[in-house]
């Protein structure tokens, strides 16, 4: 299992359920965002497994300009320099094609870490296409809903694109991953890796609250999500029935 983990507090109880690896993110609202330095860096100091960090200079659509294209890069040298496992990014063409030019960029500059690519494959015209131009460019591994809202709703494309892949790519399927559909996803698509977050609401222990306002449009400051190790741990159990 990798657990998208929104901090380093979500990452250290993805570990403690299981997790072989952790996607780590800021932004999750908007899909998933770079981290901060410090994220991780603390990540790295603080975890055993495998810290990939999300290459993505802000939400919405995966054609970047220059300029952002030049922070993805500045931003994959601080994971190299901190010794992640890995990154995991993803840029598309303006006629929702992989940009193989631009990934091939940084996929050269991301050694010897491995790259992942996210789930801007959903975003894609042609999804058989896309899978054959990532593995030509050595992509490790695509996180995938089979184009769908939901992995649930994708499961039939996914359980093609696993086929379609072989050994050459893992196919992990992602988004909307829940107790209750991960045993049937699994065995319906035959995939050997799974992506969810886990999370689970985290009530703020703040005496005094100031309930005329919040900080962002759709925000409440009065909780946060973070991963549930026993999620976690039920999430793996479950997916290994399924086997």
């Amino acid at each position: 299992m990798e657990v998208c983990a929104n901090s380093v507090t979500s990452a250290l109880a993805a570990e403690k359920g299981g997790a072989k690896r952790v996607e780590l993110c800021a932004g999750l609202s908007e899909g998933g965002t770079t981290p901060s330095y410090g994220e991780i860096a603390m990540a790295k100091k603080m975890l055993a497994i495998e810290v990939f960090p999300i290459i993505r200079p802000r939400g919405g659509d995966f054609l970047y300009s220059d300029l952002e294209f030049e922070l993805m890069q500045e931003d994959i040298k601080i994971c190299k320099s901190l010794k992640c496992e890995g990154i995991v990014t993803g840029i598309l063409t303006a006629e929702g094609k992989i940009d193989k030019e631009r990934c091939a960029v940084l996929i050269k500059l991301a050694k010897p870490m491995a790259v992942a690519f996210h789930r801007a494959f959903d975003m894609t015209l042609d999804l058989e296409e896309a899978l054959e131009d990532l593995v030509e460019l050595g992509v490790v591994r695509v996180l995938t809903s089979g184009g769908k809202p939901s992995a649930a709703e994708g499961a039939g494309i996914i359980e093609k694109l696993v086929s379609q892949a072989g050994d050459r790519i893992t196919i992990m399927p992602g988004a909307g991953i829940r107790i209750d559909n991960i045993a049937s996803l699994i065995a319906q698509t035959g995939a050997k890796e799974f992506h969810g977050s886990a999370q689970q609401k985290a009530a703020s222990v703040m005496i005094f609250r100031n309930n005329n306002l919040n900080m962002g449009s759709d925000s409440d400051e009065y909780y946060t999500r973070v991963t549930d190790t026993d999620t976690v741990k039920k999430l793996l159990e479950l997916a290994n029935s399924a086997e």
